[in-house]
């Protein structure tokens, strides 16, 4: 044997040594996520969750900081990082968001691939997602309830984890314990559930190609950089012009083009999930799970050579013009934008009103008192003051006048700070007065400016509002009548 035939022989053996399968690290990848959607909403610091959106308690959670419905200005800001975010991504990487992050993904891969392949041998491989199991034979209608029931169970834990970002966990585990008093809870629960089995079990992965609008908008957002799944027609051979099958033999592939390297052996085919042929080229169908550069990566690496399929970009298989550009105007674009948006958010969370504070006056704009030695102008106010801190706190506030009236303008009512529990809105009405003669205007009434300075008695440098508001005093006509 020649020493050339030996190199080739000992390249062909160990080509694939060491080589880990991408299907296996997508696994990896899903049980991260999994464990993290399943974790996270248990996980509290100070009584705050990483992200709750509670419609309960009318509060939202954001990384262990708790803000009020009134500050519900922050969700657009994290919905514009969600999209964006997504949009960047496919940018770089196409659809490898619905192949490696997206739930229906995952729950497909759970369903088919773990309950109906390895644990109930419905399917016979998991390299194999074109052939459905033989239903007419009783044993498999047997595992087929099987697993749809499995799944039903997996299924009625992930909706739970769903609900969990939008009821606490222990609220929920109370809640459940009394279902008939909280049926907009169970009814959600048993809709998600249902609508999951029928998803995962019924339409399957024409959800990916009929439903979800997202393979419509990738089609805008790719470029010759974007890395996705790309068949390689140098080396392989044009198995496909436009949509019509040229060749479905690896002889009449080799009749055609001498040098092609496909076998036409179908394995991309095999075992893709949305039933496409990557040889075709860019499909909206497609995924990105990378099942097929796999396929092709064990059948091209026993002969010695390198997969037909890449996990590359047009520009450097299709166009051959060199390495990928990942940091390109457009990706550096929607980092930029990104970062602003999580800049803006940061800001404002930081911003966030241990305190929140209303104040509207009575109708009736102000009372004369007569007093023994003076008269006294009272002004009728509303306060509707929320806590929102995880504790108790006593309230009370100060009276802030512009200048000239310092020190005139008092409070009658309430004399002793109050206490506001959290989360529940506190009504109390105020009374400010003024025993001394403030203004001699005969024209009209007096509108004085005011800042009300509200304030935690125990945490009185952290926990303060302002609110502007006024007082009125009275024409002197009004007041001498008195």
């Amino acid at each position: 044997m020649s020493e050339a035939a030996v190199v080739e022989k000992k390249s062909t053996k160990d080509y694939l040594k060491g080589w880990v399968p991408l299907r296996i690290k997508r696994y990896w990848f899903y049980i991260l996520m999994t464990a993290f959607s399943l974790i996270a909403p248990w996980i509290t610091v100070g009584g705050n969750h990483l992200f709750l959106l509670s419609f309960d308690k009318l509060k939202l959670h954001l990384a262990f900081v708790q803000f009020d419905m009134q500050e519900m200005y922050l969700m657009p800001f994290i919905l514009m990082i969600l999209f964006i975010g997504i949009f960047g991504l496919t940018v770089v990487g196409g659809r490898v968001f619905c192949g490696w992050m997206c739930p229906q993904t995952i729950f497909r891969v759970i369903y088919r691939d773990l309950i109906e392949t390895k644990i109930l041998g419905l399917r016979k491989r998991i390299k194999n997602k074109q052939n459905d199991p033989d239903m007419s034979k009783v044993e498999n209608q047997v595992k087929k309830v099987i697993a749809i029931l499995l799944w039903t169970l997996l299924a009625t834990v992930a909706a739970a984890d769903f609900l969990w970002y939008f009821v606490p966990p222990e609220d929920f585990i109370a809640y459940m314990a009394h279902p008939m008093d909280h049926m907009i809870l169970v009814g959600s629960l048993l809709g998600i559930v249902a609508f999951l089995v029928a998803d995962i079990v019924m339409i399957k992965e024409n959800f990916c190609i009929y439903v979800c609008p997202y393979s419509r908008v990738q089609s805008v957002l790719y470029d010759d950089d974007t890395v996705m799944a790309i068949y390689d027609p140098h080396r392989g051979g044009k198995i496909y012009n436009d949509h019509t099958k040229l060749f479905s033999k690896e002889q009449d592939i080799r009749a055609a083009e001498p040098a092609s390297e496909c076998t036409a052996c179908e394995s991309c085919v095999t075992v893709c999930p949305t039933h496409i042929d990557i040889r075709q080229g860019l499909q909206l169908e497609c995924i990105n799970c990378l099942e097929c550069v796999d396929a092709c990566t064990t059948v091209m690496g026993k002969l010695g050579k390198e997969s037909l399929v890449r996990w590359s970009s047009d520009k450097e298989v299709i166009h051959q013009g060199g390495k990928t550009s990942y940091f390109r105007p457009k990706v550096l674009g929607y980092a930029a934008i990104l970062l602003v948006i999580m800049g803006i958010l940061g800001f404002m969370s930081t911003t966030k009103e241990n305190m929140l504070l209303n104040i509207n006056k009575e109708s009736r704009l102000y009372s004369i008192t007569e007093m023994s030695e003076s008269k006294r102008v009272d002004n009728a106010y509303v306060f509707l003051l929320q806590n929102t801190e995880n504790k108790d706190h006593k309230f009370y506030f100060d009276v802030i006048a512009p200048a000239g009236y310092e020190g005139k303008i008092k409070i009658a009512k309430p004399t002793e700070p109050f206490t506001a529990r959290p989360g529940t809105k506190k009504k109390k009405v105020v009374i400010l007065y003024t025993d001394e003669l403030i203004v001699d205007d005969a024209s009209k009434d007096t509108i004085i400016p005011i800042t009300i300075r509200a304030y935690a008695m125990d945490e009185k440098e952290r926990i303060v509002v302002d609110r502007h508001t006024t007082f009125i005093f009275p024409r002197k006509d009004i007041y001498d009548a008195h």
